[in-house]
């Protein structure tokens, strides 16, 4: 182990800069084949010491928990490996291929989420040779692109009930989210195999539909900016369930002190699962919706709950979309189903009325850029197709070039 840090911290030292880009590139692979061996290393360690039980030497139960515990492993990533020692006992050859650095342990997780305990012991029982999968998809993992193994794993579940029913596919769906200390959030879905075509389906329809000139979001940016839209629609279009007694709705709490003062006042406002906002942010958010006003007493007890009031009343929206026709930020075609009524004058920090003069329709994510800076700017004498003008925070014009025909 010694030798090994050693030589670490000699790679470590090594001047990158002097190296021509084939002995970058040579350097990469033979780094990655190294990785792939440590791992093997470590799968075979871990699965002996959970075998003698080695993990009660520090008080712990299993081996996952020292891995979680001890080495900062997330509860995924420590059951994978503990997974994988547990299975490559069955898989000789593949486990021979791991220990020489020809496969990764993304392709062992991928063989290992394939046989459960479960799927071994239907294996045995039915005569399903199991040394045959494991000379294929070792041969698979060591010539082919990584898609390809998922391919060779599934025809094993087939072998294993090749007549079977089709599975439920809501026994597979899983969606979790995770909301940050920020209030951002992440998440992860996993999907049968048709749900995803639905999904895509949905996502890549608004991302085609919003494909302003100079867009330099990449692919993964405009997929969360269409995710977001497509929550947007459907809050939008009235028809989902209710929650107890009202329609879903984004709920952002904040004092008005906070909403009249023009600094940005992070940490201000809270919305109704939890997370926390930048009076700025609220903002944002009021600026086309529906506001309560709720008096509160020196206790922190409501006082008084007065009428709540819609910011752009239905009949002045529909006139600013019939106007407008879409997002008037330059460049961008977003529809309006899509937009926001956004007050040119704030109608909190700039009294601004709610009328048709004082409105404009912006996307989200133009919406934002003009809280953030840009501004759009109407021009009544200018001929049609160029009554907005968009402006960067530097005071500078965004100036698009000629329409294609």
């Amino acid at each position: 182990m010694s030798e090994l840090r050693s030589a670490v911290v000699a790679l470590a030292a090594d001047d990158l800069h002097a190296l021509r880009d084939g002995q970058l590139l040579d350097s990469t692979s033979e780094l990655a084949r190294t990785i792939n061996r440590l791992q093997a290393e470590l799968v075979r360690t871990v699965r002996h010491a959970d075998v003698v039980g080695a993990a009660e030497h520090d008080g712990l139960r299993t081996m996952q928990s020292v891995l979680r515990g001890h080495h900062h492993f997330p509860p995924g990533a420590a059951a994978a490996v503990v997974r994988a020692g547990r299975v490559l006992e069955h898989l000789p050859r593949f486990e021979s291929a791991f220990a020489e650095g020809a496969v990764t342990a993304a392709q062992v997780g991928v063989v290992a989420a394939a046989l459960r305990p479960c799927d071994i012991a239907a294996a045995e029982e039915q005569g399903v040779d199991l040394h045959a999968f494991d000379e294929a998809w070792t041969e698979v993992a060591r010539t082919l692109p990584h898609a390809k193994l998922g391919t060779a794993v599934q025809a094993f579940r087939h072998a294993l009930d090749p007549d079977g029913p089709e599975p439920d596919p809501t026994e597979r769906r899983r969606l979790t989210i995770t909301r940050h200390d920020d209030g951002s959030g992440s998440g992860r879905f996993d999907l049968d195999a048709v749900g995803p075509e639905k999904v895509a389906a949905v996502i890549e329809s608004m991302v085609q539909a919003d494909r302003p000139q100079g867009d330099t979001r990449n692919r993964a940016q405009q997929q969360g900016d269409a995710l977001v839209q497509w929550a947007d629609n459907t809050l939008a279009a009235g028809s989902l369930p209710f929650l107890r007694t009202v329609k879903p709705h984004v709920v952002v709490t904040v004092d008005l002190a906070d909403l009249v003062d023009p600094s940005t006042g992070h940490d201000t406002s809270t919305t109704g699962f939890g997370a926390r906002l930048s009076a700025a942010r609220a903002r944002w958010v009021a600026c086309d919706s529906a506001v309560t006003r709720i008096v509160m007493g020196p206790e922190g007890l409501p006082l008084d709950v007065g009428r709540t009031k819609r910011v752009v009343p239905p009949h002045i929206r529909r006139a600013v979309e019939q106007r407008d026709g879409h997002c008037v930020f330059a460049g961008c075609s977003a529809p309006t189903h899509w937009c926001d009524v956004h007050h040119l004058a704030e109608w909190v920090l700039d009294q601004g009325d709610t009328s048709l003069d004082n409105s404009a329709l912006l996307c989200e994510r133009h919406h934002t850029k003009v809280h953030h800076g840009f501004r759009v700017e109407r021009d009544d004498g200018a001929p049609p197709g160029q009554r907005w003008r968009t402006t960067r925070p530097d005071g500078s014009a965004i100036v698009l070039g000629s329409s294609p025909a």
